[in-house]
């Protein structure tokens, strides 16, 4: 079983930064992409960025040219470097692993338990 811990999370000012980071336990095999997903209160749950074992990534229109994700495969770890932060951008933020297919579906094989990030005004 394959646990997903998120790291990084917290509070910034809007136009800040704050960098996530997302381990897992075992080994992800190449096939699967690897994603982040974040849920704002009373909104449904969002896919925000996705990278493959390729390092092909993919953005929700909202965050792209603010957001970067990348992967490291050798330690089977994810990042989400967000920049310019926005209020908008607060929410808990999921990491996840799944087929690509799935993290566009918003489904997963497994989920991280989640990391605050709040962007004040």
């Amino acid at each position: 079983q394959v646990q997903l811990v998120e790291s990084g999370g917290g509070l910034v000012q809007a136009g800040g930064s704050l960098r996530l980071s997302c381990a897992a336990s075992g080994s992800i095999f190449s096939i699967f992409a690897m994603g982040w997903f974040r849920q704002a209160p009373g909104k449904q749950r969002e896919l925000v960025a996705t990278v493959t074992g390729g390092h092909n990534t993919n953005y929700a229109d909202s965050v792209k040219g603010r957001f970067t994700i990348s992967r490291d495969n050798a330690k089977n770890s994810v990042y989400l470097q967000m920049n310019s932060l926005k209020p908008e951008d607060t929410a808990v933020y999921y990491c996840a692993v799944g087929l690509q297919a799935q993290l566009r579906t918003g489904t997963a094989e497994y989920w991280g338990q989640g990391t605050q990030v709040t962007v004040s005004s």
